[in-house]
């Protein structure tokens, strides 16, 4: 019997997922991962945070049937820099100009500005996954850019980079396992008895004169929103120079995303509100995203994106928390060193040959980084 030939298939570059049905969209995922639904990555396009004047030009790929129905999406996005991945090719964009190349545009598979693994390719089908990696190289290849980058791919989609021949490279970040605890007690229960002494007393110190609200929903007020976005400026002026969201981002956060998100505000004696923290709510994860404070406090920030994190996981039965990229000071505080994964298409055949030499000697130096880390976590050894 012959084979049946396989479904047809229209492959385009869209504009904007702001411009694709929500309905259509989300249900190529399944709603864990909030970074990747329809509802956060279109209110960055609607609120300036990508798209003209951002170097995030949105352009996603989608994969369409016969009938005009969308079988399968990329959020992806024509970059003319390296800002708010994460994930860091500088030098590899230097080496590229060295050579007389342009690296920039470059095509980029993302959730912008959001260091959290997830699906990158969204499809019902392994098929028309691989439709999505076949179409980003041929973006890359017919205008012709040098590159094209997916950061923080979900672990069990790495399988089709690795088919595809995309490069792979690995990082870590510090991520906390919830083993069924009752209560923070209960955690701490775990850990050695020197760290279990520094984190109560990182706690009780962290607090001390102040009050903190914990808002979700409704509750979420304008004036909170206020607060937070002054929070988030200070950190953003601090580590990249400007803040990659703009205040109509937190307004529409606040409209079309409240039930997901947990706001952690400190007051003080005079209840001025006086540092935040903003998680997302996902369906097994809480993932730590933005903080930032007026006046420096003494392990607040452990306090609010850290400690409290793990409460509110532990009280809603979570199997993780996800604090966000780097920071191996979250190690001491019963996070523990987790792999993430990026995937990279290379055109021209000599560049990716340095860039995959570069990767090995990388990956021997992570690779041993890890097993120190493991070696270095708080919990108590095991006979």
């Amino acid at each position: 019997m012959a084979e049946a030939d396989p479904p047809a298939r229209t492959i385009s570059l869209g504009s904007g997922v702001a411009a694709i049905d929500a309905a259509a969209w989300d249900s190529l995922h399944d709603g864990g991962n909030p970074f990747v639904g329809h509802a956060f990555l279109t209110l960055l396009e609607d609120s300036g945070s990508v798209g003209p004047g951002t170097g995030w030009q949105a352009a996603p790929l989608l994969v369409e049937d016969a009938c005009g129905a969308l079988v399968a999406a990329a959020p992806a996005y024509l970059k003319s820099h390296s800002q708010g991945e994460y994930v860091f090719d500088h030098a590899w964009a230097d080496a590229w100009a060295r050579a007389g190349g342009d690296y920039y545009p470059k095509l980029q598979i993302a959730a912008p500005f959001t260091p959290v693994p997830g699906p990158r390719l969204l499809s019902n089908g392994r098929d028309d996954a691989l439709l999505l990696l076949r179409a980003a190289e041929a973006v890359v290849r017919q205008n012709q850019l040098s590159s094209a980058h997916a950061t923080f791919v979900a672990p069990e989609q790495m399988l089709l980079f690795e088919e595809a021949g995309w490069l792979v490279r690995r990082d870590i970040q510090f991520h906390f396992a919830n083993a069924g605890y009752r209560s923070f007690d209960d955690f701490l229960a775990t850990l050695n008895s020197a760290k279990r002494k520094q984190l109560r007393k990182e706690r009780q110190r962290a607090v001390e004169g102040l009050r903190i609200e914990e808002l979700t929903g409704d509750a979420i007020q304008p004036e909170h929103w206020d607060a937070m976005w002054l929070f988030y400026q200070d950190t953003g002026a601090r580590k990249w120079g400007h803040p990659y969201l703009t205040r109509e981002a937190f307004d529409l956060m606040g409209e079309r995303m409240a039930g997901q998100i947990i706001l952690l505000i400190a007051y003080d004696g005079d209840e001025r509100p006086v540092a935040g923290a903003l998680h997302f709510l996902g369906g097994d994860t809480l993932y730590g995203r933005y903080w930032g404070c007026q006046i420096d406090i003494p392990y607040l920030h452990f306090e609010l994106c850290y400690y409290r994190a793990i409460d509110i996981a532990i009280e809603r039965g979570l199997a993780r928390v996800e604090a966000g990229a780097q920071g191996g000071h979250k190690l001491a505080r019963g996070y523990g060193p987790v792999a993430t994964w990026s995937a990279h298409f290379i055109a021209d055949p000599g560049f990716r040959r340095a860039v995959a030499d570069y990767l090995e000697q990388e990956r021997r130096a992570e690779e041993s980084e890890m097993e120190w880390l493991e070696g270095q976590t708080p919990f108590k050894r095991k006979d």
